[in-house]
């Protein structure tokens, strides 16, 4: 058995959370033995038997997430809904597992907490009450295991349950045990003692212990358990999971880096699965929907080999390069046969594709200018508004200086993972890649307004608009100190482009887009800010990279404190995340808001 494959079975066991959608189904893994919790309603007489974080609409119910382990041995959330307000922590060691369901508010009639058990996945078992009806039973092939309530069953016939369920009234505090029958008092002992650890956890980042939750917690309760593949990942949120799991390319690499240094085995997991998930023309996908749904027309940011060279670099584990190289070469060849619009130059992309399931991104953009700026991340940016679309090259006619930046800086990461493999040939091949597109680079330097810009490539102009992608060629050695505080000095400090009270606007702040606060057109997003922050490191610029940290750390506390969240992005303006829908509420890369900081306070190593 592979180290991976050990990696990922000791993921995939015990009690968790990790049931696709809903965070209220715990499941026993691997066996599959699911306690989902739902409540019952007297005053409309509905049932909420899915709970939510982030959904939204009239009569939805609100789940605000608390401290969780990555291991589900303890859990907290907060879900208010027709008027009711109910605390639920869970805590669990191996087989043995406790539910605590705390009423804070209540309807005049108490509702009903109801726990629907089932075995999932077609999994080996099924389950039963018990001859006495205060139980229920789950029976596997080689044991038996008791889920209990704390306290006296009603019958409550009008719920959408499929399977044995136990239904118990919330007049005040109710449990669940599973493995053992417990009294209420001793579930309550064991959750506190759980919690108790965790604090201790969050006590050891002192200071950052905030933004270590924020971070951390998102991170928790957005990883799922995928049973068609037998394998944990973390997907961007719960609430895209509504097709089976969904895995974004550059989302899911920095999921990956976030996990570095807390949880060895799922950073791994993470950078191993999107590795993976690449598709035959040798590129890893813009997204992976459940592994039937996937972008083969386009690719994503890369990112993929600086990451892992991160989690080598933390954790010294050779095999962990050895599994992923050969993938990671041929991502990396692939951009200059594919995305080269002239030479040493390189722009976003979208290949000609058949659909094969008919879904709407099979086609929206394919082989077009907003399927190529899918593939840059940014999907609505103004900067790609208007470019022309060359179609024998499969590319914008744009030159874009975010990408050169980032594959220079993949070039390198991937030659130092070569060196260390003992494959020096192809490091040597990797090595002159960077040296050709750092040149290129060169040609994106305007000296009138001191900044890499975006070339057309059909006219021989540079583009008007900027964003911070137009400093990402500080993640590469291919400039000069010059370069470099003329774009801190005269751009990133500008209060009309860059700088204010939030940052890093994705648009320039004078830019016509920018107003609109719509996605990228003018909103806060935390990787841009990331590698924003890790170029000004890399370059010496100590004090521009620590107050961008400090910045961000502002900016993810705001909403944390506020409400719990973690958003996808933040408006330019206010700093707010729940001001537009399309802000999706517990994604989880906004915890590299978090992430920056912790990485600037010592807390996170940084490269």
């Amino acid at each position: 058995m592979s180290e991976y494959t050990q990696l990922q079975q000791s993921l995939a066991s015990g009690w968790n959370t990790w049931h696709t959608r809903s965070v209220m189904a715990h499941v026993l893994l691997p066996r599959g033995l699911s306690v989902q919790i739902g409540i019952k309603e007297y005053r409309e007489g509905r049932y909420l038997r899915e709970a939510l974080i982030g959904r939204q609409g009239a009569g939805q119910e609100t789940v605000r997430p608390g401290i969780r382990s990555y291991d589900g041995t303890y859990t907290e959330l907060t879900v208010t809904w027709q008027d009711i307000e109910l605390r639920v922590e869970s805590a669990a060691d191996g087989d043995d597992w406790v539910l605590l369901a705390t009423p804070l508010r209540n309807q005049p009639v108490p509702a009903v907490l109801v726990a629907e058990c089932g075995v999932l996945w077609n999994r080996e078992g099924f389950v039963r009450l018990s001859p006495e009806r205060d139980a229920a039973e789950a029976v596997f092939p080689d044991r038996t295991i008791g889920v209990y309530p704390s306290g006296s069953l009603v019958e409550e016939y009008h719920v959408s349950a499929a399977g044995p369920y136990l239904a118990q009234r919330l007049t005040g505090a109710v449990g669940l045990s599973a493995g053992k029958r417990r009294t209420l008092a001793e579930i309550k002992d064991i959750v506190a003692h759980a919690r108790s650890k965790l604090e201790a956890r969050t006590a050891e980042y002192r200071e950052a212990g905030e933004l270590w939750t924020a971070m951390q917690t998102c991170l928790a309760w957005d990883t799922v358990y995928d049973p068609k593949f037998g394998r944990v990942i973390t997907p961007v949120s719960r609430i895209w999971n509504d097709q089976g799991y969904k895995l974004f390319c550059w989302d899911t690499y920095f999921a990956a880096y976030m996990c570095m240094e807390d949880n060895r085995p799922l950073a791994y997991a993470n950078a191993v699965e999107i590795t993976r998930s690449a598709v035959e023309a040798g590129f890893v996908p813009n997204y992976d929907w459940s592994g039937v749904n996937v972008s083969r027309d386009r690719s994503q940011p890369p990112v993929g080999s600086f990451v892992v060279l991160q989690l080598y670099r933390k954790h010294g584990d050779r095999w962990l390069l050895e599994e992923v190289f050969e993938q990671l070469w041929k991502w990396n060849a692939w951009w200059p046969e594919h995305r080269q619009i002239e030479d040493g130059l390189l722009a976003w992309g979208s290949d000609p594709m058949e659909p094969l399931t008919g879904n709407e991104w099979e086609t929206a953009g394919v082989n077009d200018t907003f399927g190529a700026a899918l593939e840059s991340g940014l999907d609505n940016s103004p900067l790609y508004d208007g470019i022309p679309f060359n179609r024998e090259k499969n590319a914008l006619e744009l030159a874009d200086a975010g990408l050169m930046g980032l594959y220079v800086m993949d070039c390198l990461a991937l030659a130092e993972i070569a060196d260390i493999l003992g494959k020096t040939e192809r490091s040597a091949v990797l090595r002159a890649l960077a040296n050709r597109f750092g040149a290129g680079l060169q040609r994106l330097w305007d000296e009138e307004t001191g900044i890499f810009r975006n070339l057309r490539t059909d006219t021989g102009a540079f583009s008007g608009r900027l964003a911070p992608t137009n400093f990402y060629p500080m993640l590469t050695p291919y400039v000069t100190r010059r370069q470099v505080r003329r774009m801190v000095e005269e751009h990133l400090y500008n209060p009309d482009e860059f700088w204010g009270d939030w940052v890093l606007p994705s648009i320039s702040r004078n830019d016509p887009a920018y107003p609109d606060q719509d996605y990228w057109r003018g909103r806060i997003w935390a990787p841009m800010n990331l590698l924003v922050y890790l170029g000004l490191r890399k370059q010496g610029e100590t004090e521009a990279a620590r107050l961008v940290a400090e910045k961000s750390a502002a900016l993810i506390l705001k909403e944390w404190r506020e409400h719990g969240h973690v958003h996808e992005n933040y408006n330019g303006g206010t700093g707010e995340g729940c001001d537009v829908p399309n802000s999706d509420r517990y994604y989880h890369w906004g915890g590299l808001l978090a992430f920056i900081a912790l990485m600037e306070r010592g807390f996170a190593a940084a490269p």
